[in-house]
């Protein structure tokens, strides 16, 4: 594997303006597709397109598609639909195509389509682009081997031959009836052990394990990752055979999921890349800075109303801290737990009583363990059981209401089909923080 160092990059760079098209080749023929399109984040636009003119077309495909959203949409802009059909569609198989699509305006999509010779090709790709893209169907490929249940194994093996000169990975052999319903997945063994049988339908695999294409893809992962498959077919509504999906595409899209929930468990309101300009990252994570200033202005709007209360006892100021900090971790951890839960589908919404008990019981004993901690060390430290009192059962009562606001939050945003990670955020910190506030003031208030 070749290393990219910051030599070999300065010795393409003097390649490219040199024109010396062999010597880049060469170069290129030595790196993979993902090494390249990491190669293209050293190099400017008219560079990169040099060298994109200089691969073939399948390796050209292969790494647009490694280049990160922003790179590929610059690169992109600056070519003509013909080229972008000819030059990376037509060597891409569905699934890509269509992403790369969903990428450009409308107008772009049509010019692009209108210049794909293969017209089955062209017909795949516009099915497929009226998919939600956060459904199987939307990451779905069409490029798969499919045979009829009643053909003998001597002619199955004759068109899959066929079938497999246009696909790179051959993961399943998938059976259909007359109908194009999926029957089957017939089995490398079988093909091996049963080479003149009269009818596959005979010694494939029945009812195979299936997703919908309007499933979900937390669905689809789940589904995959539950049975340890490698490709996954899409069946319709009524059960005919649509396409397949493959752990790579789950795992890409997964990723980008996990990107955004954390994204948005940091309180940064969009999708946004350390190589996104200063204008897009300042609109991602102003919202959540505004909200939380106006929960910090309220916080000390209701400090000011026990003025006279801090004014008896300066010391209460020193544990303010204190409880609104453990009150949003407490939010935070819980929440988490439940928004992975929803995510893995350990936790049904069926279950909601069952787990707010069970964080009422973990609760109760974190609560009770650091509120008698601190008891101790202010009976201590603090010549005033008043605040000792008033801090210890705050911080009992803060403990158990984050607890479970942490626990209902991200079920109840679910269940309103809102991303529940958003509980994990800024949401549940300047929440819990406002309101541990309230119970540490009105306690010490009853309390004085």
């Amino acid at each position: 594997m070749i290393e990219l160092t910051k030599e070999y990059i300065e010795h393409l760079k003097e390649v490219i303006e040199l024109k010396d098209e062999t010597a880049a080749v060469g170069m290129l023929q030595e790196l993979y597709p993902a090494d390249i399109a990491e190669l293209f984040q050293e190099l400017d636009l008219d560079e990169a397109i040099y060298l994109y003119m200089l691969m073939d077309g399948e390796k050209a495909a292969d790494v647009l598609m490694e280049l990160d959203e922003e790179d590929r949409r610059k690169l992109l802009k600056e070519l003509p639909s013909e080229l972008i059909a000819k030059r990376f569609i037509d060597f891409m198989e569905t699934d890509d195509a269509v992403d790369l699509m969903r990428e450009l305006d409308e107008d772009t999509q049509e010019e692009i389509l209108s210049h794909i010779e293969d017209v089955e090709q062209a017909g795949d790709i516009v099915d497929l682009l009226k998919y939600d893209e956060d459904t199987a169907g939307g990451i779905m490929g069409t490029e798969m081997i499919v045979v009829n249940e009643n053909w003998s194994m001597p002619k199955c093996l004759e068109e899959m031959r066929s079938q497999a000169e246009e696909m790179d990975e051959i993961y399943y052999v998938y059976v259909v009836d007359d109908d194009e319903r999926l029957r089957g997945v017939l089995p490398l063994k079988k093909m091996i052990t049963s080479p003149s049988v009269s009818k596959i339908k005979h010694v494939m695999k029945k009812d195979p394990i299936a997703v919908k294409d309007s499933d979900s893809i937390e669905e689809v992962a789940q589904t995959i990752e539950k049975y340890d498959l490698v490709a996954l077919p899409v069946i319709d509504s009524i059960g005919r055979l649509v396409g397949r999906i493959t752990i790579d595409d789950v795992m890409d899209e997964v990723r980008e999921q996990h990107e955004r929930d954390y994204q948005l468990a940091s309180g940064i309101s969009q999708d946004v890349e350390t190589s996104d300009n200063v204008i897009l990252q300042t609109a991602a994570r102003l919202p959540w800075l505004l909200i939380g200033m106006i929960g910090g202005l309220g916080n000390s709007v209701l400090l000011g109303g026990f003025e006279s209360s801090f004014a008896a006892n300066p010391k209460m100021a020193l544990f303010i801290p204190l409880i609104g900090g453990t009150g949003g971790n407490v939010g935070i951890q819980s929440s988490a737990i439940v928004v992975q839960g929803l995510a893995n589908n350990s936790l049904k919404q069926g279950n909601v009583w069952k787990q707010i008990v069970k964080e009422s019981a973990v609760s109760l004993i974190n609560a009770s363990i650091i509120s008698l901690v601190v008891f101790i060390y202010n009976f201590f430290m603090l010549n005033n059981r008043a605040i000792t009192a008033s801090v210890s059962l705050s911080l009992f009562a803060v403990v158990m209401f984050a607890s479970i606001f942490g626990t209902l939050v991200p079920m109840t945003l679910d269940r309103f089909k809102i991303d529940p990670a958003l509980a994990t955020g800024p949401f549940i910190s300047i929440t819990n923080d406002i309101i541990g506030m309230m119970i540490y003031m009105f306690i010490t208030a009853a309390l004085s």
